[in-house]
């Protein structure tokens, strides 16, 4: 990898083409070459493959920030499609649909119309359907 950098030391701004990968480097400063080492340049690790399998996804519903249930779309036994708007919060001065991340049946309703809501509390539960692929 290269790439042209300006930095500045003492004062005086400089030209700098950096090539190399990890933490050994090799800077190009007014046709001068100098071997470089950064031991604090974290490598980054190659991404795991998940191996074909797709992640099963949680039926419980959370807002990530405060705020007020405005609508509750859904009650217990309704069933729902992914992606169905279940609820609708205003928080910071916007009203939000809530979507469903799971096609199932609501087993539990935790919020009511009005009431005011902290981060990462359970909102709705949805029992997922049963899917072919499950072991």
């Amino acid at each position: 990898m290269s790439e042209t950098r300006k930095v500045i030391v003492n004062g005086t701004e400089y030209e700098v083409e950096l090539e190399g990968e990890g933490t050994t480097w090799k800077a190009t400063v007014g046709g001068q070459t100098f071997d470089i080492e950064m031991p604090e340049v974290a490598v980054a690790a190659k991404p795991r493959r998940s191996g074909g399998r797709k992640k099963k996804k949680s039926g419980t519903v959370s807002a990530n920030i405060p705020g007020k249930v405005v609508t509750v779309e859904v009650a217990v036994g309704q069933t729902v499609a992914e992606g169905q708007v279940i609820l609708i919060l205003e928080a910071m001065k916007m009203q939000n649909e809530i979507q469903a991340p799971v096609s199932g049946t609501v087993v539990s309703v935790e919020c009511s119309e009005g009431e005011a809501i902290e981060a990462n509390v359970p909102l709705v539960v949805i029992e997922p359907e049963a899917s072919e692929d499950e072991d």
